[in-house]
């Protein structure tokens, strides 16, 4: 048992969106170790089908558990949506993702929901019916914001091109005056400061990646697996250029991550057209 809690925590996300989850580990479980992979040479997920990410979490979660994780987090809102349940049937390994967590905290923060997200999370409903089976008179809107992912990749999160998509995708939700706004994919804690400029301050913001690693930690403490541990530096992963994500990352790490190549399939990437789902 002891040498299972020395065992890292796998995370995985499409680029640097999970490294939200990453800090928050930090800050709330100093003792983990962690084992960070970006699937960076497939990314955007949200613009796949299910079958494509449920292909490609297969892989990764093969991948991970042959390097002997004691648990995965799916830094990844459509990983989360589309094959979170799949893959719980099929490996061993405890694994979480991070949609019923950012519901639990949504409905304790407000009533009228807007939910964020990329179009194949926004598209699977898979906040909204969180939400519902846990307050019924939830009202819930969600939109596909599929520009944002490859705008916070290539690091142009500064630009006034941003803000302006930004507050595209954020009008409809400010016309029905929603009062509780969920981050539906990890990148997005990174815009915050944007939307921060653009809502309301009446407006509550819900980052899932905060309340995943809370449940991570019960998880982990039900199962006796909590490290009483020293951590060992994180190990980043990625399938794409390990320089790019390396520098990337540095403003939310705060120094330039080493970095490795891991070579899984690659496939194109397709289009998706904005959705805004009531």
């Amino acid at each position: 048992m002891r040498e299972f809690q020395r065992s890292p925590i796998g995370i995985f996300d499409s680029g640097v969106g999970g490294l939200t989850v990453l800090r928050e580990l930090y800050r709330q479980l100093p003792n983990e170790s962690i084992l960070y992979f970006a699937d960076t040479a497939r990314l955007p997920y949200g613009t796949r089908s299910a079958g494509e990410i449920l292909e490609f979490v297969r892989e990764i979660m093969d991948w991970m558990t042959a390097q002997q994780v004691k648990m995965v987090i799916m830094a990844c809102n459509t990983s989360s949506a589309l094959a979170l349940d799949a893959v719980r049937d099929e490996f061993d390994v405890p694994v979480l993702g991070v949609i019923l967590p950012g519901a639990r905290a949504a409905v304790q923060k407000g009533k009228r929901i807007g939910v964020i997200a990329t179009p194949a999370t926004a598209a699977s409903n898979a906040y909204r019916q969180a939400i519902e089976e846990i307050v019924p008179t939830a009202q819930v809107w969600q939109v596909g914001c599929p520009e944002f992912v490859p705008l916070i990749e290539q690091n142009r999160i500064y630009e006034p091109l941003t803000k302006e998509v930004a507050k595209q995708y954020l009008k409809p939700l400010l016309q029905l005056k929603i009062d509780t706004l969920v981050y539906g994919c990890t990148h997005y804690r990174h815009l915050e400061p944007l939307f921060r400029q653009i809502l309301p301050s009446s407006v509550r913001l819900v980052d899932p990646a905060r309340y995943v690693v809370s449940a991570a930690e019960k998880e982990l403490e039900l199962l006796g697996l909590k490290s009483n541990f020293p951590s060992v530096p994180t190990r980043f992963c990625v399938s794409g250029n390990p320089e790019t994500f390396a520098v990337l990352s540095r403003q939310w790490l705060g120094y330039i991550p080493k970095v490795e190549k891991i070579y899984l399939p690659v496939i194109t990437s397709t289009s998706s057209p904005i959705q805004v789902l009531e």
